[in-house]
């Protein structure tokens, strides 16, 4: 990597020799646009707080047009203009909607963007604070720094703040106490210059999302500093930070210790419905790796007593990323590198090496044997989705074979009898259509991931979502 000329002020130097180079045993990407990042601050600042750490807080502005297309909209809300597929249009509506579910339990406002924000100003302002406040200054309540996080998310997100106005970021230091003097002659020279650079270098070493978390002291398997992206990897971050004792957690959004059903309740789309009994809505597919590592939770739950409702469907598989080529454009980089970091991040969480991150099997069959015993032995499905799922990623059983899917169902079944002929039949005849029926009706709840559990009409997707599914549960929300 170019090293980038550093800049100096108030005896603080910055440099960026290396992008994961830190005096700091975390770096914290966040971007003030990412309602992610936003939901990430205080979960953040609460384990470094639990640990006695600090963290090397540092903005990385997204292009999210080079990979979920743009959009803007007019005055009475609606799209004036957008580049978006489908696909990509349903992305953003479900990230919204989950962002805002976090907000409402935080007590925090959410409002969707009119635009695709330019960020690079607030970006200059964080490095203009770093270079004017030591790094556990940096990370104290009262400090600057975390005072013109707040002062900046909280108004953007209520649609209050203009982050492409100088004045604006100018007004916001001046309002937390940080020196204004030389702050416009910074952001359009050597402030610019700095930002600009140490973006694309960010982006060339990997990081492509926010908030996005940087060990340096932690090398991963490939011996580079670990990297993770999005705040459910906190419950790992900390065991790492805290010297790794006990068994390894998995991906979670941790809920407040002190969250109550009133803020519960909050976090409902449709609030003073109470859920029935029926249980857990899962949506799922074999073949999916996300659905495989949610199976221990989701067996955590049956055994406290949650009901589990499977429904199988057809997800589509995770994208083998392209190899890397000299031609590649950021929106193609980006693709690669996210792709590379998914399968990474699958490997990292898996109780075994997994056999292809990618696979694209076909799980007819095997999604077949749910329905037939949901029809002739309910009370087995579980044992059976366990079967398959464990037949599949650890022991590399062929699922797409009838006699494996036979032999699945004989071993559960146990003392009732497996009727070979009726299953036979039922392959044949009736189960193909009951699976039509199925990933029909999956298609109708705009089930697009696996694996995505439904409170009611309430969608809610991946194994991170469990913590707050299963308060909510509890609590009948």
């Amino acid at each position: 990597m170019n090293e980038i000329a550093p800049l100096t002020a108030q005896g603080q130097t910055l440099r960026q020799h290396e992008v994961c180079a830190s005096d700091a045993p975390l770096t914290v990407y966040i971007d003030f646009k990412s309602p992610y990042a936003f939901l990430a601050i205080e979960p953040t600042r609460t384990m470094l707080k639990k640990l006695g750490l600090v963290a090397d807080w540092r903005p990385f502005v997204l292009d999210i047009g080079s990979y979920l297309g743009t959009a803007k909209l007019a005055k009475d809300g609606k799209v004036a203009a957008q580049s978006r597929s489908k696909e990509q249009w349903s992305g953003v509506k479900y990230a919204y909607f989950d962002c805002r579910r976090y907000a409402n339990l935080a007590d925090l406002t959410i409002r969707g963007t009119e635009k695709i924000w330019n960020t690079d100003l607030p970006a200059i302002g964080m490095w203009w604070i770093k270079l004017h406040e030591g790094l556990a200054a940096q990370n104290q309540a009262d400090g600057m720094l975390q005072r013109y996080l707040d002062a900046i998310y909280l108004p953007f997100w209520r649609r209050e703040f203009d982050a492409e106005d100088p004045e604006a970021v100018l007004k916001t230091l001046d309002q937390i106490g940080a020196p204004t003097a030389g702050f416009k002659a910074f952001a359009e020279g050597a402030g610019k210059s700095y930002n600009d650079a140490v973006q694309q270098q960010t982006f060339d070493w990997g990081v492509y999302g926010v908030p996005t978390y940087v060990l340096p002291e932690y090398p991963d398997a490939a011996g580079r500093a670990s990297q993770f992206f999005g705040r459910e990897h906190l419950p790992r971050i900390a065991w790492m930070l805290a010297g790794q004792q006990g068994d390894a957690p998995d991906v979670a959004y941790e809920l407040a210790s002190d969250v109550d059903s009133a803020a519960l309740e909050k976090s409902a789309s449709d609030p003073g419905v109470v859920l029935s009994q029926a249980g857990l809505t899962v949506y799922f597919d074999f073949k999916s790796p996300n659905s495989y590592l949610a199976l221990a939770g989701l067996l955590a739950a049956k055994n406290e007593g949650i009901k589990l409702q499977w429904h199988p469907f057809d997800h589509k598989p995770l994208k083998k990323p392209a190899q890397q080529n000299s031609e590649e454009d950021r929106s193609t980089r980006h693709r690669r590198i996210r792709g590379e970091y998914l399968a990474a991040e699958l490997q990292r969480y898996a109780p075994h090496p997994l056999r292809d991150p990618y696979l694209a099997t076909n799980c007819d069959i095997a999604n077949m044997g749910v329905l037939w015993l949901q029809e002739h032995a309910p009370t087995l499905v579980d044992n059976y989705v366990e079967s398959v799922f464990l037949a599949l990623w650890r022991d590399h059983a062929d699922v797409e074979l009838p006699q494996v899917i036979a032999g699945l169902l004989n071993t559960v079944m146990g003392e009732i009898a497996f009727d070979a002929g009726a299953w036979d039949v039922y392959v044949r005849g009736a189960g193909p259509q009951a699976l039509a029926q199925a990933y029909a009706r999956a298609k109708d709840q705009g089930v697009s991931f696996a694996p995505t559990f439904f409170l009611g009409d309430e969608p809610f997707q991946g194994r991170a979502q469990l913590p707050l599914v299963l308060a909510r549960m509890r609590a009948g929300i």
